[in-house]
């Protein structure tokens, strides 16, 4: 024995996973700091989980209209749980699904990072291991991002990239779901 204790290590995995949009709108995501970016690795995100098969929730704030096209696109225009609360376990739907496709990890992209991603990333944490994909949310200020951001990681939430998740949940080179993810990386 080398004297080191013997941990779960905590890599993601596909097999219980879901992934969690939040509130990609049309009047909502023009006002994001660094939108080009932003929706870029969205886009990048939702063509992924098309190609490894990862089941994905989409959430609309009611009244800020619709998921911007290329998001919705991407992920295969997937019918969105409208919500009224920030917090989407608020939102019946949410709950319910939840419950039925019984995740043992929550990955989350969305916006803002400090209203709705933070609180429904911090009720997750009562129930789930979460994960914030830190280049696929925003706020109106990077000041808002990076101090929720700060908050989320301190409370036990796991920040990540859109590179790294795409890599973790790949775990290998060689297979045709790794060819086909390259195109996303490159």
């Amino acid at each position: 024995m080398n004297g080191l204790s013997h941990r779960e290590i905590p890599l993601i995995r596909r097999e219980d996973s879901l992934l969690v949009m939040i509130d990609f709108q049309e009047r909502l995501v023009p006002a994001m700091a660094e939108k080009e970016k932003l929706v870029d690795n969205v886009v990048r995100l939702g063509r992924f989980s098309r190609i490894i098969g990862l089941p994905v929730i989409v959430t609309e704030q009611q009244k800020l209209g619709s998921t911007l096209p290329e998001i919705r696109d991407s992920l295969g225009n997937p019918e969105p749980i409208s919500k009224v609360d920030f917090n989407c376990f608020g939102a019946d739907m949410f709950s319910e699904r939840m419950r039925s496709d019984r995740p043992n990890t929550l990955i989350i992209a969305g916006i803002e990072t400090h209203i709705c991603v933070l609180q429904t990333a911090l009720q997750g944490l009562a129930e789930y291991r979460v994960h914030v994909v830190g280049d696929a949310v925003s706020s109106r200020t990077l000041q808002n991002r990076d101090i929720a951001l700060r908050r989320m990681e301190k409370e036990g939430v796991t920040v990540t990239s859109t590179e790294m998740l795409i890599y973790e949940l790949l775990q290998r080179a060689g297979t045709d779901e790794f060819r086909e993810a390259l195109k996303l990386v490159k």
